[in-house]
């Protein structure tokens, strides 16, 4: 008969516990499957699975009893540090929905909106094209790997009751933010200059001939060229998304301590 005193006890609790928070926390917070087409359960499956996969190789984790005020912090620590290293890949997803907002309402799409499945907001058709092929992009270069190899190696470089969630990684979040505008505006700008020089064409044809009627004109022509421009700009998108996948995985490295 094996005997298991409550120490013992406390200390594999504490060893598979803090882990899986880390990581569920992480798997609530990245792309696809952080969204709402995967259930819970499976979100807790998967972060177990990894928990009991990665106990092994992790430092020895405190001595601390899970459910003292000392254990508290150090699970709200674990809960930051997942959440933030996910946050930041919702943030390279974001980018691309405030790129198709900024082309479909440039190209008069604005009002075409519908109902994000994975996030249950209203959100431009382009938008949500972007997104699709976002997440393809997302899964056909590995980011759901290389996120889930990040949040395994950060328990060496940064393990469980270290310092934590720091001052450091807090800006490191704050600055990336503006990365995410800027990476929307290098996604957008070709399209948005091509519909803004035919624009300005359009207002200099109506200051020639004034009985022209703009709206029954100029809208049809903006939308289908729009179209058009999309469809030769769509090979730049990839590059592009594929620099700032990099500059988010490079910001949860700093997350992560490594």
């Amino acid at each position: 008969m094996i005997d298991i005193n409550a120490a013992e006890a406390s200390a594999f609790v504490a060893t598979l516990l803090w882990p899986f928070m880390r990581i569920s926390a992480m798997l609530i917070a990245i792309p696809i499957i952080g969204t709402r087409l995967v259930s819970v359960r499976i979100r807790i499956a998967l972060a177990m699975l990894i928990a009991f996969t990665v106990m092994p190789i992790i430092p020895p984790v405190p001595a601390l009893d899970p459910f003292s005020v000392e254990g508290l912090i150090v699970s709200i620590q674990q809960i930051l540090i997942g959440l933030t290293m996910g946050f930041i890949l919702q943030m390279v997803m974001a980018a691309l929905t405030i790129a198709g907002e900024g082309i479909a309402m440039t190209m008069g799409l604005g009002f075409a909106s519908m109902v994000d499945p994975a996030n249950g907001v209203n959100v431009p058709v382009l938008s949500q094209f972007f997104l699709i092929m976002g997440t393809l992009l997302f899964l056909a270069l590995g980011g759901h790997l290389m996120i889930i190899q990040l949040v395994v190696s950060s328990f060496q470089s940064l393990p469980i009751g270290g310092d934590g969630f720091t001052r450091d990684s807090f800006w490191t979040v704050i600055v990336f933010s503006s990365q995410m505008f800027i990476g929307a505006v290098w996604i957008a700008l070709p399209a948005l200059i091509s519909i803004l020089v035919i624009t300005l064409a359009m207002g200099i044809m109506t200051r020639a001939a004034p009985q022209l009627n703009i709206f029954s004109v100029g809208f049809p022509v903006t939308m289908l060229m729009g179209f058009i421009i999309l469809m030769l700009v769509m090979p730049s998108v990839l590059p592009r998304f594929n620099e700032l996948l990099l500059s988010g995985m490079q910001a949860s490295q700093q997350i992560g301590g490594l």
